[in-house]
Formats: C-alpha cells, structure tokens, sequence
C-alpha cells in the first residue's frame, strides 16, 4: 500500500507527507509544483495538474492506495466577484471530480478530503458542529459544498471518503491575509476590528491539520465529517491584544460597527475593488466557532496547539524573514490547504 497525496507539495499536504515518510510509509506526491524538500528524496514526485485527467491518469493509482486531496485553490489572492467562480470551481470541484473517477477506476476507494468551514456560511448555533445548516456565502465556499455532495454520491457507490472542514489554517507555509495585520503592528498603526473584537476567533495549526488526516486513515477512513479548530479560542481583541503587546508595538485596538463596516466592503466589492472576500469579512463579528469533539470521540484527534501561540509564532517567522531580507509571501497562513 502506498499513500498518494494529491496537493502534496502545499500547505497541509509537505507536512501529512513528511509524517507519513517518518512512519516508514511509501509516500507519492502529486502536485502541479514542487519545492524540492529534503524529505522529498524519500518519496515518489509526478507532476499533476489536478483539472487534466490526463495528468491524473500519469499517477500510479491502485486498489490498495490510500488517497489524500489536499490540492485547492483558495481566498488568496483576492479575486473580483465576475471571476470567482472561475477561480475556484477548475480545481476545488472538477480536479476532485477529476481525482475520484480515476480512483473509481483504478479500484480506489479511500479517501481523505479537505473541504471548509465557509460552507456552514453564518453561524446559526454556538458552538458549531457538523450537522449546522449549510449556506455558503460565495463561490469558494459553494465549491468546496459541493464537492461534498460529489462525495455522498460515491459514497453510496461504495467509496469510504473521510471530509475535514477546517476553521482558517495557521502554520509554516503561507501568509495570506495576516500580513496585513502584521504590518499594521510593526508600523505602530492603529489595527481596527470588524465589531467589538468580543467575539472569539478559531485557527487551525497545520500540523494538527495533517494529524487528522493521518489519523482519519488509522481509523479506516470513516464515512463522515470532522471539524477542525483550536480548543477554547480567545477573543478577538485579546488575540490581537496580546500580539500586540508581545511585538512591543505601540499599535491599538479601534472597534468599529461591525455592520456600517461590512456595508462599506459590500460597496467596494460591488466596485470590483475588494479589500476582503465576503466570506470573510461577513462572520468577521460572529461567534464562529467550530465544535472539534466529534474528531476526538471517533479519531482520537485533539488539537495540540492554542490560537494566541499560533499567531505570535506566525508572526515571529513572518519577522525573522523580513529581517533576514528573505520574501515573507511564503509564511504562515491560508484559508484551507
């Protein structure tokens, strides 16, 4: 048996590679690039652009693989409204599509899928758990749904597919949207928040997110949903406060009506001139928080890291780089994968 990761070389992908190559498994890497790490010399490397069969029928697929899609595209960079679906929908739905019909035909039936947390759409119950209403509030999210009706359809083929829905990935690897906070903080400029920054805010480290994976494959791939998030998240403004005091910055904390804000970034995207994606900033000032139990009950998964240290070690990297004159676009974070 060997195990395939498709999107192997991206956020969550080198580190469920790197795990799996430590534990002496036979690793294959799937992915449309490839950075060379050093622990790629114990795996196999193929090429593969997820939205060409083509490229897919190139991976060596057989009936005992064990099958990770981690390949995605994701909120960032920011698209204009008119090309979202565009955007998102070549690799989040038709490259999954893609990946299952090869599996179908190679008599592969196991697989470990990453969705999103952006399906549920706005927080409905408190805390959130799988069986919370599903009302994405724009493309990326709809994507990412609809690859999970994809998989009730195989499933009832007789597929055994396990789906996480991750809250916002922290980790080595990417920046994305942090950067921007990052740079207010080393500029001593004011950081505003969308409402009152009482509402909690919920990472995702990308080792646990990789963990999951692994373990959703030691306990024979169940046929279910798991939410991904930290344990107890902190509040907004005690996240960013205490970032704030551990930069020594003398940057502070401007809470604004969160929906006289929302209303001004609906306009701007309305104007092809977005700041946020919606499914961003519209939950920005709600208690979203995922409820992660359901992993711990029939994986054994616990998340092993709190959001305050998550992003204070994001930011340390993200200042280590800068001051070393190295690009900071490859540190810490991204929405999904």
């Amino acid at each position: 048996m060997k195990h395939v990761i498709f999107g192997g070389d991206g956020f969550v992908g080198r580190h469920l590679a790197k795990q799996l190559i430590a534990d002496g498994e036979q690793v294959v890497i799937a992915d449309i690039v490839n950075e060379n790490l050093d622990f790629y010399r114990d795996a196999e490397i193929i090429h593969c652009d997820v939205t060409r069969p083509e490229d897919i029928s190139k991976v060596p697929l057989t009936a005992d693989d064990m099958v990770y899609n981690l390949s995605a595209k994701m909120l960032s960079p920011l698209q204009v409204r008119a090309k979202r679906h565009e955007f998102f929908y070549p690799v989040n739905y038709d490259g999954t599509k893609n990946i299952i019909e090869a599996m179908d035909k190679a008599g592969a039936n196991r697989l470990v899928h990453f969705t999103t947390d952006m399906i549920y759409g706005h927080t409905l119950t408190f805390p959130m758990t799988e069986e919370h209403p599903q009302a994405p509030l724009g493309e990326y999210g709809q994507s990412k749904l609809d690859t999970e009706f994809l998989a009730a359809e195989w499933r009832e083929k007789g597929m055994s597919i396990s789906l996480f829905r991750p809250r916002l990935i922290i980790g080595p690897g990417r920046l994305g949207i942090l950067e921007k906070l990052f740079k207010l903080v080393d500029y001593n400029l004011p950081v505003p928040m969308i409402g009152s920054g009482k509402n909690p805010y919920q990472f995702i480290s990308v080792f646990d997110c990789a963990e999951a994976a692994r373990l959703a494959w030691k306990a024979g791939v169940p046929n279910e949903a798991y939410n991904l998030g930290s344990v107890n998240p902190p509040s907004v403004r005690k996240l960013l406060g205490d970032l704030i005091k551990h930069a020594g910055s003398k940057s502070f904390l401007v809470p604004t009506p969160g929906w006289a804000v929302k209303r001004t970034l609906d306009l701007f995207d309305l104007m092809n001139m977005p700041i946020m994606d919606p499914e961003q900033y519209l939950i920005a000032d709600e208690n979203c928080v995922l409820d992660v139990s359901k992993g711990e009950r029939q994986l054994g998964w616990v998340p092993q890291y709190r959001d305050e240290d998550m992003l204070i070690a994001a930011y340390d990297e993200y200042h280590a780089q800068k001051a070393q004159g190295g690009s900071v676009t490859s540190g810490q974070v991204a929405p999904a994968e």
